[in-house]
């Protein structure tokens, strides 16, 4: 008779031997929103206030939160974190730049803050727009490490 038993491990990667280096990571996000949701947006006309600059901080508490919500990441000590959370046509542009002098990387981190930019403007304007879509979150670019630099080619 088989055993049904099936063990599994989950555990936090061990980065105790690992050179602390400068690690810099920047993702971006786009939440898709109707032309008139834009246009308030843009006048300052949305009823829970500015969204620009709530998604911007958001954004940076996430970014130093992101060991929080993220079960295996490392918390770790954030030297800047910078939100370029932008009005464009179409929607609003979310762009998070995070660094650290750690022995791990700051991507989870720049993921985590255009993340919780992405969904405060969601909430903020989801009595005006049901049709509003948070798309496209992803790493641009990470530097520090053995693994070296990244960068994303336009595609």
């Amino acid at each position: 008779m088989a055993s049904l038993e099936k063990r599994t491990t989950v555990s936090m990667i061990d980065v105790g031997r690992k050179r602390t280096t400068l690690r810099k990571a920047k993702a971006r996000g786009f939440i898709r929103l109707l032309p008139g949701t834009v246009a308030r947006i843009r006048e300052g006309r949305i009823s829970k206030g500015d969204v620009l600059n709530t998604a911007r901080l958001a954004g940076i508490m996430a970014a130093k939160r992101a060991s929080d919500i993220v079960p295996l990441c490392h918390p770790l000590l954030l030297t800047a974190v910078e939100m370029d959370v932008t009005v464009v046509r179409g929607g609003v542009e979310i762009v998070a730049s995070v660094a650290a002098r750690e022995r791990t990387g700051v991507e989870m981190e720049a993921l985590a803050a255009v993340s919780a930019a992405a969904l405060t403007v969601y909430d903020m304007c989801k009595s005006i727009d049901r049709a509003a879509v948070i798309t496209d979150i992803y790493l641009l670019e990470k530097s520090g490490g053995k693994s070296g630099r990244f960068i994303r080619r336009k595609s």
